[in-house]
């Protein structure tokens, strides 16, 4: 017990220093931020900046062991010192950087390379292991010996207020290796393993990354005020303590609750309406399962959505424990079976699984109803059609894909605003910026890579203003134009059988147009997504991607890093004529098949799946049901079906030659 004990107390003792940002706990004085530790990557070939905290009036030194340079200055009456130290080229050859005021404070094996932030929400968060479970994980975290690639985890934290020091994972600074890999950002490790590999030189990798955040959580109030759609947004920080706004919280969800219950007309009271087998639901209307509802009828629908369906229950079943499965629900379902509950799962990526109690179980006719709770974006049972079904002990299954009953039980339109857990809630303007990214300014780094987009599907509009805010933001506040590279988001849910709007469509063309900000690239996806999952596998041609662009346009390497661009488009009788920059090699598809993905429109606005074909670095397109095109689009759905690519073999960007407004034109 008492080696309980004072191990207890030495973790105590090290979370203290590392909250207090004192990375190397010897007797100096000084205080560095928590970005400066042991093992870390200091910028090549700059005047990086060294700074924290001293006595007020204290002398405080510098020296760079790699070419025995004195800095000197003297800590202000709030205790701030900085300076810059003249950084020299990239290698391998450890060095130290001593800083004192008096008593000496030492920081060990820094390597001089390139340092690269890597942020975004989960796509870019999402690790090797850990939830992530990337493709052949077991075997590249095995692989992950990359000395040279030194790592820095930044915790998530938010806060109202920019702050000056960041909350890390690890310690610290870490060098790369089966060890320190497996929750780290797996994009950002497959970016800095490429560059190592074909650029030779130390990379510094900082995973500042956040799962499920807008943009708009990362960019600073002084900048986001000069967009007038968020300058009433900004939280104003909270006179509570942490306690009062949690009980606060709370209260106010607990009263919104009441009122969505009240609202919702599949009850009466604390009763249940629509659940029992007896229930009359000959007036509600079909949808087809499996599917979001916004694409079955029930467009920009945020609320609560019942679904009942019939089936019939063989006798040897009667009086045994069933097993029901209702794939993926997004967001949360409480699930019924005639009329008594069964289950409820909260999380729109979790598999629905349910046990039938035997007691329930009777031979003949069955009512399935399911309740299901969307705040925004997609809402309803999108998993896979084998996933819904019903089985007995006997492995026997009975469908549940096809037709359902559904009727609405309301539109959170019809009720205020939901409470905001201020304490804790990343997805409010301003407070990711101000805890994980201000605390990093201004190190010295060679340029960020980023991965976000997914949360502000449903604002992709204000994306295209959003969006290159947040990056000339970050340059304003670095004082740095550096590159700034980033993907756009992969193909995701069911393939349309009918050409159809789409908002990922529209925020992939926000991503594009973003390229017309300088010394932006971007990693297109098109092809490395999943139908059923948000989060796919293949983050290694992610993070490979991402490096072509930097080795081509960041260390002028002849590699080609981009696929075909859509450049200009002319109408030729009842053809268009589409032509491409980036046709590196000629244009092709994949494995020789037939042009897909192109649809056109006429007059009518009205698209219809179009013939394609390469003509050098142009691609003809027509339809028979189209006399007189106007309109093209390429790859133009949540997860189209595509094949334009270039001789390298890197995909052309999903397009359109019209600029009809979409379907977040207004959603501000």
């Amino acid at each position: 017990m008492k080696h309980l004990h004072l191990q207890s107390l030495s973790k105590a003792i090290v979370a203290l220093f590392l909250l207090l940002g004192a990375m190397n706990p010897v007797a100096a004085n000084v205080i560095l931020p928590s970005v400066f530790s042991d093992n870390m990557v200091l910028q090549q070939k700059a005047d990086a900046p060294i700074w924290g905290k001293a006595k007020a009036g204290k002398t405080v030194t510098v020296i760079t062991s790699w070419d025995n340079s004195k800095y000197t200055t003297t800590a202000t009456a709030d205790g701030s010192w900085s300076v810059k130290v003249k950084t020299p080229v990239a290698g391998f050859t450890p060095y130290t950087i001593s800083i004192s005021d008096g008593k000496t404070l030492k920081l060990n094996n820094i390597l001089i390379g390139d340092v690269w932030i890597c942020s975004g929400q989960s796509n870019m968060e999402m690790p090797l292991a850990g939830w992530g479970k990337v493709k052949n994980y077991e075997q590249e975290i095995a692989n992950a010996n990359y000395p040279a690639i030194r790592l820095l985890h930044v915790s998530k934290v938010t806060s109202d207020v920019p702050l000056d020091n960041a909350k890390l994972e690890n310690g610290g600074w870490t060098p790369c290796s089966s060890a320190s890999i497996p929750n780290f950002s797996s994009v950002a490790y497959f970016f800095g393993r490429d560059l190592l590999q074909h650029v030779n030189i130390p990379i510094g990798l900082i995973n500042v990354a956040w799962g499920g955040t807008l943009a708009e959580a990362w960019t600073s109030k002084e900048a986001l005020l000069t967009m007038p759609d968020y300058q009433k947004a900004i939280p104003v920080p909270s006179t509570l303590s942490t306690a009062e706004q949690e009980i606060k919280y709370k209260a106010d969800m607990e009263a919104w609750s009441q009122k969505l219950s009240a609202a919702d007309r599949g009850y009466k009271g604390a009763t249940t309406l629509w659940t029992g087998s007896d229930f009359a639901d000959a007036d509600w209307k079909n949808m087809n399962l499996p599917g979001v509802w916004e694409e079955n009828g029930l467009p920009n629908l945020d609320g609560i959505v019942w679904f009942r369906k019939t089936i019939n229950i063989p006798a040897s079943w009667e009086g045994k424990d069933l097993k029901i499965s209702l794939a993926e629900i997004d967001d949360n379902d409480i699930t019924y079976f005639n009329g008594e509950q069964i289950g409820a799962t909260n999380g729109f990526n979790l598999s629905r699984v349910y046990t039938i109690p035997a007691k329930l179980v009777k031979a003949g006719s069955a009512v399935i109803t399911v309740k299901v709770v969307d705040n925004i974006g997609g809402g309803g049972l999108y998993g896979e059609a084998k996933n819904l079904f019903v089985s007995g002990a006997d492995e026997q299954k009975i469908s549940l894909a096809g037709d359902w009953k559904y009727k609405v039980g309301v539109d959170l339109k019809e009720l205020p605003a939901p409470p905001q857990n201020n304490f804790g809630n990343p997805n409010r303007p301003t407070v990711l910026f101000n805890a994980m990214i201000h605390p990093l300014i201004p190190f010295a780094m060679r340029g960020v890579i980023w991965y976000q987009g997914e949360a502000n599907v449903e604002k992709a509009y204000q994306y295209r203003e959003l969006f290159p805010l947040l990056i000339t933001d970050w340059r304003k506040q670095w004082k740095n134009d550096f590159p700034f590279y980033y993907v756009q988001l992969a193909n995701f849910m069911k393939t349309d059988d009918n050409p159809q709007e789409s908002v990922w469509a529209e925020l992939r063309e926000a991503q594009l147009q973003t390229l017309n900000l300088a010394n932006t690239g971007m990693a297109v996806t098109i092809d490395l997504g999943e139908a059923r999952d948000i989060h796919p596998k293949n983050k290694q041609d992610v993070g490979l991607r991402l490096a072509l662009l930097a080795r081509a346009n960041t260390y002028g390497e002849k590699v080609v890093s981009t696929g075909p661009e859509y450049s200009a488009y002319k109408i030729e009788g009842n053809k268009i004529r589409i032509t491409f920059t980036q046709a590196v090699n000629g244009l092709k598809t994949t494995d020789n098949l037939a042009l897909k993905g192109f649809v056109v429109a006429g007059l009518d606005h009205q698209f219809h799946w179009a013939n394609a074909t390469i003509e050098g670095n142009d691609v003809i397109v027509s339809s028979p049901d189209v006399a007189f095109p106007v309109a093209v689009r390429y790859a133009w759905g949540n997860n189209p079906v595509c094949n334009l690519y270039n001789g390298a073999g890197l995909p052309a960007s999903p397009f359109r030659t019209d600029d009809w407004p979409g379907m977040t034109f207004l959603r501000k």
